[in-house]
């Protein structure tokens, strides 16, 4: 494997990524939809790539594409469509060619090529749960009206199969909550939190969403000094996440804590003295929570 094909399939995984993310959060506006697709794109990318490799061998893609001069997603997905020419029963195939149609903007083709490879893992007796996962997101992606009933049933199933697929948590949530069923949202958000890292921007987007749900039904939110608590904990013991001790040093700012708040900016100051552009990242957080001058 070279690094060039390596590259190459990691850019079919993270533009299908953005592909399918940004049409789940079409509803926010500015900024907040470019931060939070973003960090969807993100989390898409690494749980498709994961549930790829929990297929067998990514290698086939690499190998379809060796000795060929690929310079663009376009290429790979002819290369693709050759080697399925001559092995239509290649299902860890058809999961790549899926990859592949997404990151060309290619929606319909893409969930063409799901369908294919659930068929194959329905008929080996195998169903495989990121395959009607992925399958959701490719008929999302091209829908003008949010989760379509088709992705609904594929995100189901998937979680039929596998209750912690990433993925159809966070789809069905998003369409529980445009349905109004904010506790349901809630459950299945609250589940996908377990699955993801504290410290990541969807984990935060998520407790955000959670939150705004819980205090529109007039119940309690999530602990957040709880929440704080932990990250301030969790940075003691690996104090090298800048972006952890930024958003420790908001977390003190918006709950009030400014004594806390400069206390952990002069922390994340020392933790990251090594690092100019936290640094410069920090000075400006401090002047916009006027923390300092």
């Amino acid at each position: 494997m070279t690094a060039a094909l390596i590259a190459l399939f990691g850019v079919i995984v993270v533009a299908a990524a953005s592909f399918a993310a940004w049409p789940a959060l079409a509803g926010m506006s500015g900024r907040t939809r470019v931060a939070a697709s973003a960090a969807l794109a993100a989390f898409v990318a690494v749980a498709g790539a994961g549930s790829y490799l929990a297929l067998g061998r990514p290698a086939l893609a690499l190998r379809t594409l060796r000795g060929h001069d690929v310079e663009d997603i376009n290429g790979a997905v002819a290369l693709m469509v050759h080697h399925l020419r001559a092995q239509p029963d290649d299902l860890r195939g058809w999961a790549i060619l899926g990859q592949a149609y997404m990151s060309a903007h290619d929606g319909e083709d893409a969930a063409k090529a799901y369908q294919r490879a659930i068929a194959l893992s329905q008929a080996a007796g195998r169903p495989i749960p990121a395959l009607y996962s992925n399958y959701g997101m490719a008929l999302t992606a091209i829908s003008t009206g949010g989760v379509p009933d088709d992705a609904e049933r594929a995100f189901r199933t998937a979680l039929s199969l596998d209750p912690s697929d990433r993925i159809s948590l966070f789809f069905l949530g998003q369409l529980s909550a445009s349905r109004g069923r904010s506790a349901d949202a809630v459950m299945l958000w609250q589940r996908l939190l377990d699955e993801i890292p504290a410290d990541s921007q969807l984990h935060q987007e998520l407790v955000d969403s959670i939150a705004h749900l819980k205090q529109a039904q007039g119940g309690s939110g999530p602990d957040i000094g709880a929440m704080v608590a932990g990250l301030a904990a969790r940075l003691k013991q690996s104090p090298d996440d800048a972006l952890g001790w930024q958003r420790l040093v908001r977390a003190y700012a918006v709950l009030g804590d400014a004594a806390k708040a400069r206390t952990a900016l002069a922390d994340a100051r020392a933790a990251m003295a090594r690092s100019p552009d936290t640094l410069n990242a920090l000075k400006a957080e401090a002047k916009e929570l006027k923390l300092e001058n």
